[in-house]
């Protein structure tokens, strides 16, 4: 099957959560009923918006509703696994819509492929990411006193489908996360393309080089 790269820009959170779940549908029921479906990788950014998953805890939402509002941000309980995190304007959110069966992937192989992508983007930028062990996503100087995120990743998949999926901070305004426990940690940090290397990234030379990582990875020429 055919995997194609959709661009939708800057999209409200809901939105976009109701167009994946209408893409999801249709590849999960194009499966069941032996039809031909397409396999999508996804690209966007985020007004101000929380989303706690479905093993996330309120209390690591730090704002009342009238301070979020004071902030211009949104709040919303979602179906992904993970806690609590923030999607923002500069921030490249990736949420690939794929038959994991296709590629012979389980769902930890499959995170541990969208890990991989994003560690080989910051690699093209000449920073050193990987991993955290118990801790999803993405990291700079993990197990160590400064670790902080770069990527988080929280994802759905049934029927071997997923949606959902990434969140790499490129250009994001920082300060939206001291307002939660990020990802339900109180001890560890986040950081930017941009923070690190102290100067703005173009998010189309980044959208260009994750979807030609993803391609590496899932091994679509």
């Amino acid at each position: 099957m055919k995997t194609i790269i959709d661009d939708w820009k800057v999209i409200a959170y809901p939105e976009a959560w109701n167009r994946q779940e209408t893409l999801f549908d249709e590849v999960v029921a194009a499966k069941q009923g032996g039809a031909t479906y397409t396999n999508r990788i996804i690209l966007c950014e985020h007004p101000h918006v929380y989303t706690l998953g479905r093993s996330g805890k309120e209390r690591n939402m730090l704002l009342t509703d009238e301070q979020l509002q004071a902030i211009g941000a949104t709040y919303h309980h979602i179906d992904r696994g993970g806690d609590i995190t923030y999607h923002g304007p500069g921030q490249l959110v990736c949420y690939p819509i794929l038959n994991l069966e296709e590629f012979g992937w389980g769902l930890k192989e499959y995170v541990h492929h969208l890990e991989e992508a994003v560690i080989k983007v910051c690699a093209s930028y000449g920073i050193e990411a990987g991993r955290v062990e118990g801790a999803t996503g993405v990291w700079l100087d993990g197990g160590k006193p400064r670790a902080r995120k770069i990527c988080a990743i929280g994802v759905r998949s049934s029927h071997y489908v997923t949606m959902h999926g990434l969140a790499l901070n490129v250009n994001t305004d920082l300060r939206y996360f001291s307002y939660i426990n990020p990802c339900g940690f109180i001890d560890k940090g986040v950081t930017s393309l941009q923070q690190e290397l102290g100067q703005e990234i173009k998010m189309a030379e980044v959208k260009q080089r994750l979807t030609s990582a993803l391609f590496q990875e899932m091994e679509i020429e």
